[in-house]
């Protein structure tokens, strides 16, 4: 196995050693330095036997012993310090074997000279002056040796002080190629490798001669080079392939834009089923496909459309019980799923698609909300594959599906309650009108069939009479319903549909009308208006039937809240609940419609003073509720 070896570990080891190397020199350097002042200063004390031998030889003739004693002592002390040496500061003889020997002479001829030098017998001036230049002799011997010995340390501290000089400059030279090898050239082979893939070559690649740092920049820039290379070679297929899915998925969303606008448009359960049959198999190319209703209760699936399925198989599975065959799935089992078709499958479900040549189906619930409404189904004369997307492509066309459904059952119904509201008030107006005025002639029929038996003529004749108004009574009624249903507000101003009103009951009835309007608010709703004038109208139908008027007053009043009266110069009527005449069923029509549009009716009526009938509208806001 290869062992890993960082940069900073070899320039570590690489300084380490020549730190070791370099301390081990200084060290010497001080150690050779150390025996050099310490024999120097050996030399010196020496040099000062020699002065205190001279001085003793002299003081001998004098027979002054205080002071040959003090210079005895003195003499004394200095060998002493030869001997062991004085730790405050580097003095000591050399340990070689010749100054340690000249040392032992100078100690013997001291003590032979100490004997003979005894203050009892002093030797004469010229004896003293002979021993002591033997002694110095002895003295000079012991400094030669000892200065023989300070050479050679000199020599070796010459020769330390070279080796150090070799040593820095191998060191630089050491440290300068070790950063060559480790930095410099390593990273000249990156910048080289660099800028050959900077001029388009990616085949480029980088020597990895380390385990360092450097080993691992280089494997980096190599799989760097590699991937690069690799993304070059394949940049034109993955652009391609991204192309693909992107058209693919442009062609998913323009399938369900389509989808959505067709559904938008479509008028009928029928055209819905049929055009959209037509997108789903071209969306999905299918071979063939087919729209299936489901009833509430789920029970059977009916085919709404097919496109480009056999007649024989629309025939045979025009409407399928739930369960009975794969395309009509249990609503707690209904999925988006691949049904193949095999030989060897079961033939009763699926032999009606196996005889059209089919291979697989596709089927894809109809949701509405947590109810299944229907089934899409697909046919292919091959095996399909239904990936993930294709799956949600086919349930979001399945749910636009279901919601055009809904949309269509939800215009029928708002039709039909139209049509049903449209009912209502024809039979509440053909009842508080006409069909009175049938009953009163039905009862005017039987009078004159009574009278034509007894040949009464006066009764018959006033019978007649009597029929004759009524007939001329529904006629006017016919009229008068026939303009309240053209009544049409075609601006926002109900002011010209007033005044249309108002000539029309004028023409009809003969009285004088009059109209105000006070006031500017915000215009009603064209609903809104409608039931307004139909109110008008009844009041003035009121007036006409009943008042026996010579003027009707109608003042309309906007703002702060719109407020409708119509007033006239009538008989007036007395307030009676039980009473159940035409005039009451007139107030009560009038109420429904005002309930109608959250506004109230109030009538106020004083016989022989006429009738007041005030609409009053709500606020602003609740009116836009």
């Amino acid at each position: 196995m290869q062992r890993t070896t960082t940069l900073a570990a070899k320039l570590g080891a690489i300084g380490a050693v020549l730190m070791v190397m370099a301390m081990a020199s200084i060290g010497l350097t001080f150690w050779v330095t150390w025996q050099l002042e310490g024999g120097a200063a050996a030399v010196n004390e020496a040099g000062r036997m020699r002065m205190q031998t001279w001085r003793l030889a002299q003081t001998l003739p004098s027979q002054d012993g205080s002071r040959l004693q003090a210079q005895l002592a003195q003499f004394e002390q200095t060998l002493a310090l030869l001997r062991s040496g004085d730790p405050a500061r580097p003095l000591f003889v050399p340990r070689d074997d010749r100054s340690q020997a000249a040392f032992v002479q100078v100690q013997q001829a001291w003590t032979a000279l100490r004997g003979a030098w005894s203050p009892a017998s002093p030797p004469s001036a010229e004896a003293a002056a002979v021993q002591a230049e033997a002694f110095v002799a002895h003295v000079d011997g012991f400094v030669s040796a000892i200065e023989s010995q300070l050479a050679r340390w000199t020599t070796l501290l010459n020769s330390f002080q070279f080796v150090m000089m070799a040593l820095a400059i191998g060191s630089g030279v050491t440290l300068l190629y070790a950063a060559y090898l480790f930095v410099f050239n390593p990273l000249a082979r990156l910048q080289a490798g660099l800028a050959r893939v900077g001029a388009g070559d990616l085949a480029a690649r980088v020597e990895v001669g380390s385990a360092d740092e450097f080993g691992a920049l280089a494997q980096g820039f190599n799989q760097m080079a590699a991937t690069l290379q690799g993304l070059y070679q394949n940049l034109e297929a993955k652009v391609q392939e991204k192309t693909l899915g992107l058209e693919q998925q442009h062609a998913r969303l323009a399938a369900l834009y389509e989808a959505s606008a067709f559904v938008a448009h479509a008028t009928s359960l029928d055209e819905l089923a049929q055009g959209f049959a037509r997108q789903l198999r071209r969306v999905a190319r299918a071979d063939a496909s087919a729209v299936r209703w489901s009833d509430e209760a789920n029970q059977r699936y009916l085919m709404l459309a097919s496109d480009c399925l056999p007649q024989a198989l629309v025939d045979a599975e025009q409407c399928v019980p739930t369960g009975d065959c794969f395309c009509g799935q249990p609503q707690a089992q209904a999925v988006t799923r691949v049904i193949p078709i095999r030989p060897e499958g079961d033939a009763g479900m699926l032999g009606h698609c196996q005889r059209a040549g089919f291979e697989s189906v596709v089927g894809v619930p109809v949701r509405l909300q947590e109810r299944v409404v229907g089934e899409l189904n697909l046919f292919y004369r091959g095996a399909a594959a239904l990936g993930d997307d294709d799956r949600a492509l086919l349930e979001a066309l399945a749910s636009h599906l279901a919601g055009a459904i809904e949309g269509l059952r939800a215009d029928a119904l708002e039709r039909e309650t139209a049509v049903a509201e449209e009912r209502g008030l024809l039979a509440r107006e053909l009842h508080d009108s006409i069909a009175q005025s049938l009953a009163f002639l039905k009862i005017q029929v039987g009078l004159l069939r009574g009278a034509l038996k007894r040949q009464d003529a006066l009764q018959i004749e006033r019978t007649l009479g009597e029929l004759d108004a009524g007939v001329h009574e529904s006629l006017s009624d016919v009229r008068e319903l026939l303009v309240h249903f053209r009544t049409r507000t075609n601006t926002e101003d109900i002011t010209p549909a007033l005044q249309t009103t108002l000539r029309k009951f004028e023409h009809q009835s003969g009285l004088k009308t009059h109209l105000h309007v006070e006031g500017h608010g915000l215009p009603l709703g064209a609903d809104v208006q409608v039931q307004v004038l139909h109110v008008v109208q009844e009041a003035l139908s009121n007036v006409r039937k009943h008042a026996q008027a010579s003027a009707v007053w109608v003042e309309v009043q906007q703002a702060p809240q719109w407020r409708v009266e119509v007033r006239d110069d009538g008989r007036g009527f007395t307030h009676e609940p039980d009473t159940s005449d035409e005039t009451h069923v007139g107030l009560r029509i009038m109420r429904e419609r005002a309930r109608g549009i959250g506004a109230t009716v109030e009538v106020s009526s004083v016989p022989g003073s006429g009738t007041c009938v005030v609409l009053t509208l709500p606020e602003r806001q609740r009116l836009a509720a």
